[in-house]
């Protein structure tokens, strides 16, 4: 028994970290169908925030602290400029967007490389960050249930501001249908860019709790941003319950099928799955009218 729920914990905690990399790809595919391969390199930029900050402030708590919002700022202000600089010139080209935020992902890999060298770095924990607890026989790392936690506010977060904020109301109403919030005063290019500012900056809040769990290099981004699209699409697009629940399935998933097998074969099996899935039900868990489905 013990050993499912220290198991059951590690697939949460992953699902976390997917859920976290996932929220802000929810929200600008969703609504604007733009797929951004550049969404690594937002989550690299916050982790390479958190690294400066360490720079110059010793302690590790309070340069963590500082960076979540900071991060969140730097990434969001890329994700902005980006989409007004290229993407907002594209929108009707689907497959020039993915070409072109593919570039701007590796000139943005080779700016790391020369800002920071190619080798990882590695940023401080704050000491309470690096133990374990035990509870009834099942050991709970404090860096894993932090990144929950932050995960759980985020999702919170966002959910407050969809539901109850006229910016929320106003993305609702460009998600559902675009040319009828065009037609009713909406001035969707604002909401466009709104929208990229904060899903970019939830990638880069994601790549400041990645610090916490692995080393910081130029393709850190790379190696998650595969699986946030999967999450993205078999939560069904533009879903933030979808994307909730199919980040802690998958999880979950495969930290029992790397339990029982190891980690290639349980990336395999997790991908077989999700392709079986998507066959049986194409438009995901959850589905609405967006510009990319009409």
């Amino acid at each position: 028994m013990t050993v499912v729920l220290n198991q059951s914990f590690t697939g949460i905690s992953i699902g976390a970290v997917l859920l976290l990399i996932a929220l802000g790809l929810t929200l600008t595919f969703g609504q604007m169908g733009v797929i951004n391969m550049a969404h690594g390199e937002f989550i690299m930029a916050g982790a390479y925030t958190t690294y400066v900050l360490q720079k110059s402030i010793s302690g590790a708590g309070v340069s963590l602290l500082l960076a979540l919002p900071l991060a969140f700022l730097v990434a969001g202000a890329m994700g902005a400029l980006l989409e007004w600089l290229l993407i907002r010139r594209l929108y009707t080209r689907p497959l020039d967007t993915l070409l072109v935020t593919w570039g701007v992902s590796l000139m943005l890999q080779q700016l790391a490389r020369d800002v920071f060298g190619a080798p990882n770095v590695q940023t401080r924990a704050p000491d309470l960050l690096t133990g374990n607890i035990s509870v009834g026989g099942v050991t709970f790392a404090t860096n894993r249930l932090f990144i929950l936690g932050l995960a759980l506010l985020c999702v919170l977060g966002l959910t407050l501001i969809l539901r109850l904020t006229p910016l929320g109301r106003r993305i609702r109403a460009v998600v559902q249908n675009r040319d009828l919030a065009e037609v009713s005063g909406i001035a969707t290019e604002r909401v466009d860019r709104t929208t990229f500012f904060i899903g970019s900056g939830l990638a880069g809040v994601a790549g400041v709790a990645l610090t916490l769990v692995g080393p910081i290099g130029p393709t850190m981004g790379t190696n998650y941003i595969v699986d946030a699209f999967l999450v993205v699409v078999v939560g069904g697009v533009a879903q933030l319950k979808g994307a909730v629940i199919t980040a802690f399935a998958l999880g979950v998933l495969q930290s029992v099928l790397e339990y029982s097998t190891t980690v290639s074969v349980a990336k395999v099996v997790v991908l077989v799955a999700i392709v079986a899935f998507l066959q049986w039900r194409p438009q995901g868990l959850y589905t609405l009218r967006t510009r990319s489905l009409a």
